[in-house]
């Protein structure tokens, strides 16, 4: 996985953002404020992403790219190793799962506010 793959796969969505609020080594991608996907610019060698808590225990089991979410809640999120046994179009099927599950946490109005645009 190339960094530019994934912030292009990112920023395509709707509704999202780039912004670097841990600081100038930390790329975050939000969806109406909030993170979907963080991956570090100075190593580009893993993201972190959210996952449904029993998907990410069969991922974890499943492959060696995915791991507990570094610096996140454990049951929410997973860093994902580029370049071991997950394809890029693996991890970015799970960048959308990502993005979906934080919009299908948003209010109603907001997930409108999204199809919309």
């Amino acid at each position: 996985m190339h960094i530019e793959l994934l912030r292009e796969h990112c920023i395509k969505k709707k509704g999202v953002e780039e912004t670097f609020p841990f600081g100038e080594d930390t790329l975050v991608f939000k969806v109406k404020g909030k993170m979907f996907c963080l991956t570090g610019l100075s190593e580009p060698d893993n993201c972190n992403l959210k996952c449904d808590p029993e998907k990410s225990i069969e991922l974890r089991q499943q492959y060696q790219a995915v791991k507990p979410g570094f610096h996140m809640d454990k049951k929410h999120w997973n860093t994902i190793t580029y370049n071991l046994d997950l394809s890029d179009q693996e991890i970015l099927r799970l960048v959308d799962h990502s993005y979906e599950l934080v919009v299908a946490g948003m209010p109603k109005k907001v997930q409108q506010e999204l199809l919309d645009s």
